[in-house]
């Protein structure tokens, strides 16, 4: 049986667009096997009302789209290698966004007698596959290349129930303010049942805050931090393929849109 693998939002979209679409976390627990690959084609959606200038609430606005592609292959019993790339629309701006490359490592495993406890570091990066725009809060980006790494403690149960908790650095170069992610995932993987909770957090170190200069404002250099809750429910229809749907909120932080957003997508596995 192979645990449903629906990991599906690998990168994030870095600054002062608004929320990280795509974060559950860089990193999962669960591993693809020696040669296996795990394909997702995703949409989604964000309802923004306002956008945090600093701290403050502004009644700015804006609506997303997106669709990102992922791609994860299992080099070994463990270690993983994931790609991903999303194309984003916001108002008439529209371009496909960074490219993201990631390598994961299992380190340890111990195996209790119901259940096992893993540890595993990842490093990567993002950088800019368009020249897309900046210099407004409906950029898709900020055109930054970011080298990432990470490290997990991944908690299962022979049910099914695990616990996740990864953090590490975010260096994020052309002038944007490095950040300290963390995330903390829980949930059940089941044969053809999957479904998590999730809180997201980032803080940046330094940076400005929008409106905190006068214009014209460098775009890179804006901080932003957030609370971000989200979950994800994945069905398997055969052993291959798969459906899965997400929702999450930014609940605030730090130049950052605030509000819900939705996603759908399918996941083949091979």
């Amino acid at each position: 049986m192979k645990t449903p693998l629906v990991i599906i939002f690998l990168i994030c979209i870095p600054a002062i667009i608004g929320t990280k679409v795509f974060s559950q976390g860089k990193i999962d627990g669960f591993y693809r096997g020696n040669s296996n690959t795990t394909i997702t084609l995703g949409a989604g959606f964000e309802d923004n009302n306002d956008y945090l200038a600093g701290t403050d609430e502004t009644d700015i606005a804006r609506k997303l789209y997106y669709v990102n592609l992922f791609t994860a292959y299992g080099i070994t019993e463990n270690l993983d290698v994931n790609a991903s790339l999303p194309y984003i629309e916001v108002d008439d701006i529209k371009d496909v966004q960074d490219v993201s490359v990631f390598l994961k490592y299992r380190t340890f495993k111990k195996e209790f007698t119901n259940s096992k406890l893993e540890f595993s570091v990842a490093g990567g990066f993002s950088t800019p596959v368009s020249d897309y725009n900046i210099g407004g809060l409906k950029d898709i980006g900020q055109q930054a290349t970011i080298i990432e790494t990470r490290a997990m403690a991944h908690y299962q149960t022979n049910t099914g129930w695990f616990t996740t908790l990864q953090s590490g650095f975010s260096l994020k170069l052309e002038g944007v303010p490095n950040s300290l992610p963390i995330t903390f995932k829980a949930g059940q993987a089941l044969n053809k049942w999957y479904y998590d909770v999730y809180y997201d957090y980032q803080h940046s170190f330094g940076g400005i805050d929008y409106l905190e200069t006068p214009p014209p404002q460098n775009f890179k250099r804006f901080g932003v931090d957030y609370h971000k809750i989200g979950g994800t429910g994945y069905r398997s229809f055969t052993n291959n393929f798969g459906a899965y749907v997400s929702v999450s909120y930014v609940l605030g932080g730090r130049n950052i849109f605030q509000g819900p957003g939705y996603g759908i997508g399918l996941t083949a596995n091979f």
